[in-house]
Formats: structure tokens, sequence, C-alpha cells
């Protein structure tokens, strides 16, 4: 079994999974809209925010937010998050609505931008009790990319210097101590969420563990 990665295969699964989301958001209450989600600081309605605005700048006016924050991604997002936010929650999911279908961002990586989807709506779905496990197809490519460089998160330091397998499809990677688990949990681990690794399972969990010893900044 192996997973499509050229990019309009992944731009699909992009668009799936924002849709998803938004709908599993539909019926929020106020309080559900201002619970913390697993990114820093930011509440569920924040991250929604930052994924409308993640899915609305290309790659000039990402470089020039970019000059603005003087190479601050915390600058940067926290701008393009208020930029994005609406009056109301509705209004914050109403305009991730309106980029469902967005195939803007700021460079070619798509994997890292189904990526971004992927990670942070198990950000808010999970302190929420939304259970939702994107296809196997979805989340391969993501891990790949993840393992394989330090972009939008830094998934190659995490697990350099393991083995990661996973126990629903066909990624593996590396060498060393082992981590099995399912492809969403070892994406989550990459991406630094602890919360994640009660998921996981083999003697490579605890270095795991011992590396991912903060929460993520806001954004990543």
């Amino acid at each position: 079994m192996t997973a499509p990665t050229d990019a309009a295969t992944l731009w699909t699964a992009t668009h799936t999974e924002r849709a998803r989301l938004a709908d599993d958001l539909a019926d929020l209450t106020a309080a559900q809209w201002a619970t913390p989600s697993l990114c820093g600081d930011w509440t569920v309605e924040e991250v929604v925010a930052h994924l409308t605005a993640a899915a609305s700048i290309g790659r000039w006016r990402w470089i020039a937010s970019m000059l603005g924050a003087r190479f601050d991604p915390a600058v940067h997002n926290a701008r393009r998050l208020a930029e994005h936010r609406g009056a109301t929650p509705a209004e914050t999911l109403a305009r991730f609505r309106a980029v469902a279908t967005s195939t803007v961002a700021p460079t070619g990586h798509t994997a890292a931008w189904l990526g971004e989807v992927v990670v942070h709506g198990e950000d808010v779905r999970r302190p929420l009790g939304i259970a939702h496990t994107p296809p196997v197809a979805t989340t391969t490519p993501v891990a790949a990319f993840f393992a394989s460089r330090d972009f939008t998160v830094a998934g190659k330091t995490l697990s350099r210097g393991l083995r990661l397998e996973a126990t629903d499809g066909p990624f593996a990677t590396g060498d060393g101590p082992l981590v099995t688990g399912p492809t969403l949990a070892l994406v989550m681990a990459m991406a630094g969420r602890a919360t994640h690794l009660d998921d996981l399972d083999g003697p490579g969990v605890a270095t795991l563990r011992e590396r991912i010893s903060t929460p993520p900044p806001a954004g990543r």
C-alpha cells in the first residue's frame, strides 16, 4: 500500500479535511469555541482563524508579512490570525469555510499544508472530545514529510535516531529504538503534541516523551 503524493491528490485531501473540520465545529457553544487547544495558548476559535490565514496567504504576501514581523513567526502568526478572526465565532467559521477549497499557500510544500489542517484539526477536536481519524492515505504523506525535515514542525529533530512504524498503514522511517502506532498519532508526536504519546508503543516512546518537553509554540 502506498499513498499518492502528487499535489492534486494532496490538495483534494486538504479540502476534504477542511470541510470535515468545519462541519465538526458547526454546532459549538460559545464556551467550546473558547476551549484551549493543543496548540500553545490558542483557543479553538484562534486555531480556526489561523487555518483561514494559512489558506489565504501566498508566497509574496507571506514574505512581506515575515519581513514586517522581523522574521518572528509568532508575530507573523498573531497578526494574520487577528486579520482573519471574525467578530463572532460564527463569522470565524464562515471565513474558514470560504477558503476550504483554496490552493493558496506560502510555498509549494503541499504535504505541509495538508499537515497544517490535519494537526490543527486534531488540536481542536481532542480537547472538545470530537473523534476523527483522517484516511491513512491522507496522514501517510504528512508523516513522511514531517520526518524528512524541520519545516512547519520540528519532525525531523524529534524523530532523529528513532525507527517509526505505522500500525495502520505503510509509513516507516528511520533506524533506532522502535516507536509504533497509528499514523495520526505519529504525525501528532512529530508535531510536538505530547497528548498523543499514549497512543504509541515501543522503547523509543520514552525518547520522544523526553524531547517533547514543552508545549508547541502557537502556529506550529
